[in-house]
C-alpha cells in the first residue's frame, strides 16, 4: 500500500516541478523580450527608464537629417504623426532602407540613452510607398488590352 502512495506522491511532485519550471521560463522570456510599441507623443510622455527597449512609430523630420559618410548610419528627428512639434532625436547605425527620406513613415526599435536623450535604434523599417497599394479591379474598368468582359 505504501508503494502506491509513494508512486502517486512522486507523480505529483514531478508534475509540480515540471509545471513550475515551464511557468518560470514563460514569465522570464516574456518580461525580457517585451517591447513597447509607441508613437512619439506616447514615448515623450513616458519615463525615460521605461524606454530602455521600445519600438517607435513616426515620420522622418525634414530638418537636421545627417547621414554618415560611409552611408551606414543616419541621425534624424522622428516626429509624431499627429503633432509634428513632438520630436525624438534618433541615431541609427546600419544599412539605410531605400525608401528612407524626409516625410517617410518609419518604425525604429532600440532604446533611449538617458545621458544624451537620443534614441539609439538597432532596427529601422520604412513603410511602403502608396504606389504599391491595390488598384481597382477589372470589373469596374475596361480590360487593359481592350478585351471585353463576358458574363456567363
Amino acid at each position: 500500500m505504501t508503494s502506491k502512495n509513494n508512486s502517486k506522491l512522486m507523480y505529483v511532485f514531478a508534475f509540480v516541478l515540471i509545471f513550475s519550471g515551464v511557468g518560470y521560463l514563460m514569465v522570464t522570456s516574456l518580461t525580457q523580450n517585451s517591447t513597447y510599441f509607441l508613437e512619439v507623443s506616447e514615448a515623450l510622455a513616458m519615463d525615460a527608464n521605461k524606454l530602455e527597449r521600445a519600438r517607435l512609430f513616426g515620420t522622418v523630420g525634414g530638418s537636421d537629417l545627417q547621414r554618415d559618410a560611409d552611408a551606414l548610419g543616419v541621425t534624424f528627428n522622428l516626429q509624431d504623426k499627429e503633432d509634428q512639434r513632438k520630436v525624438i532625436r534618433v541615431r541609427y547605425t546600419g544599412a539605410i532602407p531605400d525608401l528612407f527620406a524626409p516625410g517617410a513613415e518609419v518604425i525604429v526599435e532600440g532604446g533611449i540613452n538617458p545621458e544624451s536623450d537620443i534614441f539609439l535604434a538597432s532596427t529601422l523599417m520604412t513603410k511602403c510607398a502608396s504606389k504599391y497599394e491595390a488598384q481597382d479591379s477589372y470589373q469596374e474598368k475596361a480590360h487593359p488590352d481592350n478585351i471585353p468582359y463576358k458574363s456567363y
